[in-house]
């Protein structure tokens, strides 16, 4: 049986990601183990959209449909974006054709390269209010990015649009991933999947690719 190759997309959490908190809970010298508390942001790292992070709908983190959360996914070379570039229709020409409903898109933009630095947050290539409806028009399953949002985390009328542009087409939000440059198939098998988190507005995810 051929085996496949699998990348990991998400991005390690720790102290110096924004809004992580990690600190000793026991000791193993002093309590016999060690474990640690760990104070997450809902939407640090790589993590997951729930609508209710819009008010969209009331739907939460724990109520996404398992079943949506592995999928067909197809790989977006987009690493000749500008930064603050607006991404366009024309810029998914390589997918138009083969793209089928239900299946998931993945823009790699090369964006998580600059993690640590103020272009990863203030800089970053943002999806337009055409792509977004076009992707819901398409029945997008899940849309994963690179950068932390889909859109310019410092505008938030636009920041507001485009989530809710996208989540009123019941797509799912996947922000934050990274090695998209590990993968050489146009398409692959996607596992997102978030904490389940309880009432949650979005969660940290282990987002992993498949490649045959």
């Amino acid at each position: 049986m051929k085996t496949k190759k699998i990348v990991d997309l998400t991005l390690p959490i720790n102290n110096q990601m924004s809004g992580v908190s990690i600190t000793p809970a026991r000791i193993l010298d002093v309590d016999g183990w060690n474990a640690t508390t760990l104070n997450l942001y809902s939407h640090c790292g790589t993590h997951m959209d729930a609508p209710l992070h819009f008010g969209v709908t009331p739907q939460t983190i724990d109520q996404l449909p398992t079943e949506r959360l592995i999928s067909v996914a197809w790989i977006v070379n987009l690493t000749h974006l500008k930064p603050k570039e607006q991404i366009l229709v024309s810029h998914l020409e390589s997918i138009t054709n083969d793209f089928e409903a239900g299946q998931s898109i993945i823009l790699h933009t090369g964006w998580s390269k600059k993690l640590g630095t103020s272009s990863y947050r203030d800089d970053l290539p943002r999806i337009s209010a055409e792509l977004a409806n076009w992707l819901g028009e398409k029945k997008v399953n899940i849309l994963g990015v690179e950068p932390p949002s889909v859109a310019d985390v410092n505008n938030i009328d636009e920041v507001t649009e485009i989530h809710q542009i996208l989540m009123k087409h019941d797509i799912i939000i996947v922000e934050g991933l990274c090695n998209l440059e590990q993968i050489t198939a146009p398409k692959i098998t996607l596992l997102a999947l978030p904490l389940k988190v309880e009432g949650g507005d979005g969660a940290p995810s282990r987002v992993l690719a498949l490649q045959n």
